[in-house]
């Protein structure tokens, strides 16, 4: 793309972004809250690309003054002085062009979203449901050092330890457009705790990231929703408490259910399913979107797709492999331990790179 083509692009995003400006301050958008906030987030949103602009178009003129000034100095030491800076200049131009290319692509609008995590242990018996314990804790200490907050809302537990399905809400900024990438068939080869020949087995469990919905994305009405309590109860059928705190919710017109029975206090607890139920119903739009994305970039898995197996995990060898962008490293303990920001990187850039050649802007 073209220095005068990508200054077009800009410039229409500067006369969007003053317009935006304009509009947060009118009074009959003030009132209008979900109006507000959308435009609120449109204004956000385009602040990097205006602040990147107004340094292009800085750097763009220091580079035309700092030429002219090469052309007409007859001064060799002034002369040196000016290559020099249009070398810099120039190398800052570059990084500036590559990153505004960035910046002009698509935002996904769910990116900013807190997300809900869904682990469910797959083939192999009591190994998966260690695995999917073992994932939980690798997302959970992920999340601990993003300071994001993560809830549990479901939990059912193997029978010798681990999860055979275990739900939780992690919130804070941009957690799904971090862990996205996350969603799909994770499989582990390794020698089980109850294995005692000293075989490698392969087991695996299913990870789903679903974008939080919002109160102004999905209007629930009362008439649609059946809520059903009962007393929590812990592993093995042991009363947790006698009052009827635990919530059950059916979304009568598409049969979806959700529980939640980790707090006390009932009113908690029905908040906790009603916003997992929002959620849920949300993704079910989103999902015909994602499996289009999912179609054409190898990157995103959609959530619903329980047979894509992206990433293996192989204790013999202290390997991980992410099979989608075919990246090998040998450090798992270190992933297993939580260390997923380079995974994440290298697919994030893939997934750039191919969103770039569609665009055309590559």
């Amino acid at each position: 793309m073209s220095n005068n083509l990508i200054l077009e692009r800009l410039k229409g995003v500067k006369s969007r972004f003053n317009e935006v400006g304009m509009l947060i301050t009118q009074p009959d958008v003030i009132v209008d809250m979900k109006r507000y906030i959308k435009l609120n987030k449109e204004y956000k949103d385009l602040e990097p690309i205006i602040q990147a602009y107004n340094e292009y178009v800085n750097v763009l003129d220091n580079l035309t003054s700092s030429k002219e000034l090469l052309d007409n100095e007859k001064d060799e030491e002034m002369r040196e002085m000016a290559k020099i800076e249009i070398d810099e200049l120039i190398d800052r131009r570059d990084k500036l062009e590559a990153d505004i290319k960035l910046l002009l692509l698509p935002k996904d609008p769910e990116d900013d979203k807190s997300a809900i995590l869904e682990i469910r242990a797959g083939t192999g018996g009591d190994e998966a449901s260690i695995f999917a314990g073992d994932l939980f804790r690798m997302y959970s200490k992920f999340c601990e050092k993003h300071k994001w907050k993560v809830e549990v809302t479901h939990v059912t537990e193997g029978t010798v330890g681990g999860y055979k399905e275990i739900i939780a809400n992690i919130n804070g900024a941009g957690v799904y457009g971090i862990l996205k990438y996350e969603s799909g068939v994770h499989r582990v080869q390794r020698v089980p705790q109850t294995e005692t020949q000293g075989r490698v087995h392969t087991s695996a469990a299913t990870v789903a990231i679903l974008p939080e919905a919002d109160e102004f994305d999905v209007e629930l009405k009362t008439e649609d929703i059946r809520k059903d309590t009962y007393c929590s109860s812990g592993p093995g059928g042991q009363s947790v408490n006698t009052t009827y705190s635990a919530i059950r919710l059916t979304h009568i017109p598409t049969g979806i259910v959700v529980t939640c029975q980790d707090e006390k206090s009932q009113l908690k607890n029905l908040d906790k399913a009603m916003k997992e139920l929002r959620t849920r119903l949300y993704n079910m739009e989103l999902q015909k979107r994602m499996d289009e994305l999912a179609a054409k970039r190898k990157t995103m898995v959609s959530s619903g797709d329980r047979s894509a197996k992206i990433r293996t995990y192989n204790y013999p060898q202290s390997r991980v492999t992410d099979h989608r962008i075919n990246l090998t490293l040998y450090n798992l303990p270190v992933i297993i331990d939580g260390e997923i920001e380079e995974l994440i990187e290298k697919l994030q850039v893939a997934e750039n790179a191919e969103r770039l050649k569609d665009s055309g802007m590559e």
